[in-house]
């Protein structure tokens, strides 16, 4: 892609403080678009910020609960305050938390459907109307997943989340279409990420055994697919998604879950 493909682009990515999320705000600025960072750790989002200003490019933090309205809107004003506009909007802030289904419990169930569903639910609805306002187009990226392709134990209420953000973006398609706006989702499998690798330092050496391609992802794999979805290179791809799983949803062997700790 070219060095400068995002030049004059304005993005909010969520839950950026680290792994993922952080990979693609790093990317857009380095090819020149201006970044809102959102965390729920103010530290982690002042400090990603601060990085990404002083290596890459424009980047400007904004911590908050990205589920809650009012950061949401706060953060689509950011964006108008500090670039003029907003064009691009990645609702990447989730969360995963692990459940024998019987014994679920149903506050887990609603922080996994308020963080995953709701707030990208109305992240992709702020963004939406001030990019109509704007009458200019738009891109609009869910973080999706694997699991919601392929079922996976203990992941029931996770898998559903992820499933409706795919289903979200194909129905948006009819109402964000007639105004220049793209909406699509990436669905990454096993990632090396912070969190990842220190839930289990064994993350690596499990996945890579069933993974065809003989590794998990790591963050700049579903960053280079995510910015290719938000470039002008995708301009007509939309309601889609795309998974980025070294071959894993192909066959789909599931990783010894005999040592996990399981919510309960």
């Amino acid at each position: 892609m070219n060095s400068q493909l995002f030049d004059g682009q304005v993005a909010i990515v969520t839950g950026a403080g680290q792994g993922i999320g952080f990979e693609i705000a790093r990317q857009l600025a380095s090819q020149g678009a201006g970044v809102i960072l959102n965390d729920a750790d103010e530290t982690l989002a002042s400090d990603a910020a601060r990085s990404i200003r002083e290596s890459v490019g424009n980047c400007v933090a904004f911590a908050g609960d990205a589920s809650k309205p009012e950061i949401i809107d706060g953060m689509v004003e950011e964006a108008v305050k500090c670039f003029g506009k907003l064009t691009i909007a990645v609702a990447n802030a989730g969360i995963t938390l692990y459940g024998d289904f019987f014994e679920y419990p149903a506050e887990n169930l609603q922080k996994v459907l308020e963080v995953n569903l709701m707030g990208s639910f109305l992240l992709t609805q702020a963004a939406a109307k001030q990019m109509r306002a704007q009458k200019s187009g738009g891109r609009i990226l869910l973080m999706s997943s694997v699991v919601g392709h392929q079922a996976h134990k203990f992941l029931g209420a996770y898998a559903m989340t992820k499933a409706g953000l795919e289903m979200l973006a194909k129905n948006l398609v009819l109402e964000l279409s007639p105004f220049g706006i793209t909406i699509n989702t990436v669905a990454p499998g096993a990632t090396l990420t912070e969190r990842t690798l220190a839930e289990d330092p064994t993350y690596p050496k499990i996945w890579s055994a069933i993974t065809p391609m003989g590794r998990p992802a790591i963050c700049e794999d579903i960053a280079n697919a995510a910015l290719f979805m938000l470039s002008p290179h995708s301009g007509h791809i939309t309601g889609q998604s795309l998974v980025v799983d070294g071959g894993w949803t192909s066959v789909s062997p599931l990783p010894d879950l005999g040592n996990m700790t399981i919510n309960k």
